[in-house]
């Protein structure tokens, strides 16, 4: 993926100069890295930032949209392991992490951070790598959330191929995916009142807005929050 011509959203900002590289590698998507500046890591994705440790607000809303009991949760992404590790601290039974970008597990299991050290060698944790579009519809068994933050949103797409992750059928196949009562949460980079639309008509939706604050600038994350129809649940 090119750099960016114009800043978007916060997580997907700036090309970044001048920290320490920690690991470093070429995939099928493009080149990804672990930086650290001072106390901050930083993933960057082709030369762009894709999130830092320093703002991790709307990664923990993410995963306190699964509720005070999460149970078997999938993630999409692993990011720097914000929304796995809040699950455990949730009490999570199982976390699927589906994560397309080999050498971020890799890193994970090798301690290239603190943080994805212990979600990776968490027993709860299962690692999956592959594409959540892919990996999802082939599961048997069902979840009691599937969590996804594996794009921008529908409306600024890093990958042409996340298309799909927005779409009525596979959404409708990932709610099928979910218990009675189960919940699929969408991070999106700002509203996005087509999906919106897609999956009222699928369940129980509800939209909440994320407002962080960072270096003078304001952004207003949303989470899609459907909970699949089921006996005495609401949103």
């Amino acid at each position: 993926m090119p750099p960016v011509a114009e800043p978007p959203p916060l997580r997907h900002h700036n090309r970044v100069d001048g920290p320490d590289d920690l690991a470093r590698a070429l995939t099928p998507q493009g080149e990804i890295a672990l930086r650290r500046r001072g106390a901050v890591h930083e993933l960057i994705v082709n030369g762009v930032f894709a999130m830092d440790s320093a703002e991790v607000t709307s990664e923990l809303a993410l995963a306190d949209a699964a509720g005070p009991d999460p149970g078997v949760v999938v993630v999409g992404g692993l990011g720097l392991g914000f929304t796995a590790a809040r699950l455990l601290a949730a009490g999570a039974d199982t976390v699927h992490v589906v994560e397309l970008a080999r050498p971020l597990i890799d890193w994970a299991l090798a301690g290239v951070t603190d943080q994805l050290e212990r979600v990776a060698h968490d027993p709860r944790v299962r690692l999956h790598h592959g594409d959540i579009v892919e990996w999802l519809p082939r599961r048997e068994e069902l979840f009691d959330a599937v969590l996804l933050d594996v794009d921008n949103g529908p409306g600024f797409l890093i990958h042409d191929s996340n298309a799909q992750v927005y779409a009525a059928l596979w959404l409708a196949d990932a709610v099928e995916r979910l218990r009675p009562g189960g919940v699929l949460v969408i991070w999106s980079e700002s509203a996005a009142p087509e999906l919106a639309a897609t999956l009222a008509a699928l369940g129980h939706l509800k939209e909440r807005m994320i407002t962080v604050e960072r270096e003078g600038r304001r952004f207003d994350y949303a989470l899609y929050v459907l909970r699949r129809r089921g006996p005495q649940h609401t949103v």
